[in-house]
């Protein structure tokens, strides 16, 4: 019986690869028909032939099973769906098959091949542009012989009607097709390795990424979710790695002696090895192009690797890619990209209304200063002054990044392209929006011809100016800083009539804040120094490890931000050495040791606690927020974070990161390259050291302004137009200017007060995502429930390694302390969805640090670098996956978080772990 000649019409359809292209389209199914396409086209595919559809229509006829199966699925089936499926598998296996339809499957088996074989259904509709049944019908692996291949071929036309497939069709529409399915017989490949390769990136919808999932051995394991797998995400144009996840894999599935796979486990040094080779990744990137550019669409294409061989086992459009952004939204229905970020760093889980509406007044001046700093003017300078005041979203009590907007900033200096690609390492945004939705991004409508070339050629020359003189400029707005900074800080505003302190607050944000805009330059310098630092060690060290460049660029030297945790340690040294003052604090509750210390008579050591406070006291956890108090306003707060610092973890060996840059640039870079090089460098090191020092400033001028606001706060409750001084927090900052400048009356206040505090004891049950985006009015259609606003506890997946951006390089092993507050670590591993500048003092007692959120910018993260102390950041999962008690690995080098061993009594998230945190 030939698969090509006439007779086929009158014969059963067996189809190979040279069968005319109708006849597949008629008999062969969907996947058979991308098969044929496949092999058609060139690909290397293992030898196949079909069993077409007309065969299982001979059978269901010749033997009376059509009849059976027309009433089985009457109308009325769905109640009985897994009974009338066993019934129907029941019939398929005992109705006689004759010769001649023995004889068609027996050719089919030996055009491909003879030997182990797969057996794989092939319906009409399956693999389609539309569904894809995936999962729905049954595949049976390593079957041998002709009698097992017809028992197979039975069980293939039975998954069929089989309960699944049956509530997939009618959960998505589709009419119950009693004329079955043709039966692929495909030759066993004995693969080294399979997986999956997604030609878009299915959860986001993007184009622009390959998603490779690989696995030693058959694939089997990997489609049935036993064995977890190798995930690479490959940048579609160029093949080049952008994430490696590296799996578990415990065991490997391969063809045994009959029917199936057997199991093996996998030898310990190659589970912690990619599936993979680079070159490998770059067949399989090529591959996918070609396959997707024959199809005209994204593909999931599944494939194995033996002996160095690629073999495209089959392939199928991807049905469920999630719908990317629209650059070009319709009119009226804006797109915004909403990204917590490193921002969680400042403003964490739900934040009060009068902490928001001031920072974002704040963001705004500053911005629009940084403009008018750059020489934006006039009609250019009203069309950034429409999108400044936005640069922060608040949604559900959080603070987000109007992403869009900080493109934008980014854009009103020079060297746009590098200076964007920066700004989403150093926010620790996780993922890039696309060029071509960077490239309609502008802070003002473009200039076109002489004009506008004129008009970046100013601002070219302004930036340059200020780009050379930064450190002066720093140096120059330090000094003027705290000069004012001393005149609002040494004022008791609680004294002071509400109007005089309201006077105050407005000078010092004059004063303090709306001078702070030309200090941006620093940013951008950050950006384009370190970005020139980035793009000369991919070119001219291409082995580098990842953390080598932040390493690079560490400030060095006596870095302001991690003052704090040098003079928490000498007070924690103090007290050790004195056996009284130790017990004292140990044993004595944090509100009682400083009448304690006093009784004592250990004044010499207050007066080191005041001299820290005084220094110190606005640098606490969630220093930002305006409605958590500070040192100054509660010193005893001061004793939780010096038993914190007590225990002696031997932080005396912190490693000399810059000495090993140094000692890596030394061997590997010539010296012409080098002088270069260290140009870059110390660009980069100047503007970060002075970074963290304008920190301090801003530190410094968010406590003054707490303490009036929290004083106005008073004089509201006093008036009685809030029933609490603390009901402030609930108000908003232009509410607040309105009770002193006469446009809110303040019997409005309370009202807003009681609506908000029951509105915040809602949004505080909210799990919340940490990037979405939404079209038109954010609360509106739906968009944020699309977006994945829920309430409930987060789910667990099981992984047993994380990845995220490696920051300082060293391995530890020990117990995970999850936490949402800094406190004692005693020496484990200190892991928290997100950190503020308050969180440096946790640091001493900390073996290694592992961040959810954050970038290798994030203050916490530039102060461990200082200390040594290896750190991971953007660790997706992390506090979801990861209970404290659990045995980690953290290598700081490799960017990995391992569980080695699970809590003694892994259940319900222990007491300390961060439920709060979850739901950010």
């Amino acid at each position: 019986m030939s698969p090509t000649t006439g007779s086929e019409h009158r014969s059963p359809h067996v189809l190979t690869q040279s069968s005319d292209e109708s006849l597949v389209t008629e008999w062969a199914g969907g996947k058979g028909k991308n098969l044929h396409t496949l092999t058609a086209s060139g690909f290397q595919v293992p030898r196949w032939s079909i069993i077409g559809q007309d065969v299982f229509a001979e059978f269901s006829r010749d033997s009376g099973l059509d009849g059976h199966l027309k009433r089985l699925l009457a109308d009325d089936w769905e109640p009985k769906a897994g009974r009338i499926a066993a019934e129907i598998a029941g019939l398929i296996e005992a109705a006689p098959l004759g010769d001649r339809l023995t004889d068609a499957i027996g050719l089919a088996y030996g055009l491909a091949g003879g030997g182990a074989v797969a057996i794989r259904s092939s319906g009409a509709q399956e693999d389609g542009a539309r569904h894809s049944f995936a999962g729905q019908f049954d595949t049976f692996l390593n079957v041998r012989g002709l009698d097992e291949v017809v028992a197979h071929v039975r069980r293939c036309w039975a998954s069929a009607f089989c309960e699944r497939s049956l509530r997939y069709r009618a959960r998505h529409g589709l009419a119950i097709d009693t004329g079955g399915v043709a039966v692929i017989v495909q030759r066993m490949v004995a693969a080294d390795v399979s997986g999956v390769l997604f030609t878009a990136d299915p959860a986001s919808g993007r184009t622009d990424r390959h998603v490779v999932s690989a696995v030693h051995g058959l694939g089997e394991g990997l489609v049935s979710g036993a064995v977890d797998a190798d995930t690479v995400v490959l940048d579609a144009a160029t093949g080049e790695p952008l994430t490696t996840m590296i799996g578990d894999k415990q065991e490997r599935y391969d063809a045994g002696s009959g029917p199936g796979c057997q199991v093996s486990p996998v030898a310990d040094e190659d589970r912690a090895q990619p599936v993979l080779t680079t070159a490998q990744l770059a067949r399989l990137h090529a591959a996918g192009t070609r396959v997707t550019a024959r199809y005209g669409a994204p593909q999931d294409i599944e494939w194995a690797i033996d002996e160095d061989a690629l073999w495209i086992l089959q392939s199928r459009p991807v049905t469920t890619l999630a719908p990317a952004a629209d650059p070009t939204p319709e009119p009226g229905q804006d797109l915004r990209l909403w990204d917590n970020s490193n921002i969680i760093e400042s403003f964490s889980g739900v934040v009060s209304p009068l902490t928001f509406s001031f920072a974002a007044d704040t963001y705004a001046k500053v911005y629009d200063g940084y403009a008018r700093a750059l020489g934006v003017r006039g009609a250019r300078l009203r069309e950034v002054r429409e999108w400044t005041p936005y640069l922060l979203g608040y949604v559900h009590g959080r603070v987000y990044y109007n992403l869009f907007h900080w493109y934008r900033m980014v854009r009103l200096a020079p060297l746009y392209p590098l200076n964007r690609r920066v700004l989403e390492k150093s926010l620790g945004v996780a993922e890039s929006i696309s060029d071509e939705l960077a490239d309609t991004l502008h802070p003002f409508t473009p200039r076109p011809g002489l004009r506008g070339q004129v008009s970046r050629l100013t601002r070219t020359v302004i930036f340059a100016g200020r780009f050379l003189t930064i450190r002066k400029s720093v140096d120059r707005f330090h000094r003027d800083f705290y000069r004012a900074y001393t005149v609002f800080n040494n004022v008791d505003y609680d004294a002071l009539p509400g109007d005089e302190t309201y006077r105050r607050f407005r000078r010092l944000q004059r004063e303090l804040i709306e001078k702070w805009g030309p200090m941006q330059t620093l940013d951008a310098t950050i950006l384009l120094s370190v970005g020139l630092l980035a793009l000369l060690t991919r070119r001219w060290l291409p082995d580098a490890p990842e953390w080598f460049t932040w390493a690079a660029a560490a400030p060095g030297g006596a870095v302001e931000s991690a003052e704090p945790v040098w003079a928490l340690r000498e007070l924690a040294a103090q007290a050790r050495a004195d056996a009284e003052i130790l017990a004292l604090l140990e044993r004595t509750p944090h509100a009682e040791a400083r009448q304690a210390l006093l009784d004592a008579g250990h004044t010499p050591f207050l007066r080191a606690l005041d001299a820290y406070i005084a220094d110190y006291g606005y640098r606490s956890p969630d220093e930002l927020k305006l409605e958590v108090p500070d040192l100054h306003e509660n010193p005893a707060g001061i004793f939780t974070l010096l038993r914190e610092a007590l225990p002696d973890t031997g932080g005396g060996g912190t490693p000399d990161r810059c000495g090993e840059a140094d000692a890596y640039l030394d061997e590997h870079l010539s010296r012409p390259r080098r002088l270069v090089y260290e140009r870059v460098r110390g660009k980069a090191r100047a503007a970060l050291a002075d970074r963290e020092r304008l920190r301090f400033c801003r530190t410094r001028a968010f406590g003054a302004a707490k303490r009036m606001l929290r004083a106005l706060g008073r004089d509201l409750a006093r008036a009685g137009a809030i029933d609490a001084w603390d009901d402030v927090f609930l108000l908003r900052l232009e509410e607040i200017r309105g009770a002193y400048e006469g446009t809110i009356a303040h019997t409005e206040l309370r009202d807003l007060v009681v609506l908000r505090r029951r509105r915040q004891a809602a949004d505080a049950e909210l799990n919340a995502p940490s990037r979405f985006t939404t079209r038109g009015a954010p609360y509106w259609s739906g968009n944020l429930e699309r977006a994945g606003w829920s309430s409930g506890p987060a789910a667990r997946s099981g992984a047993r390694e994380l990845s995220g951006v490696p920051c300082c390089p060293g391995v530890v092993e020990g117990p995970a302390v999850v936490t949402d507050t800094p406190r004692d670590i005693g020496g484990g591993i200190l892991l928290a969805y997100r950190t503020d500048p308050g969180w440096v003092t946790a640091l001493s007692s900390a073996a290694a640090l592992v961040i959810e959120r954050g970038s290798p910018l994030t203050h916490v993260a530039v102060v461990a670098r200082e200390l040594g102390i290896p750190t991971v950041v953007q660790v997706k999962g992390a506090t979801t996956e990861i209970r404290s008690g659990t045995r980690l690995r953290v290598d700081g080098a490799a960017g990995t978080v391992t569980v080695l061993a699970d809590p003694p009594h892994d259940g319900p998230a222990a007491p300390d772990s961060p439920r709060t945190e979850t739901r950010q």
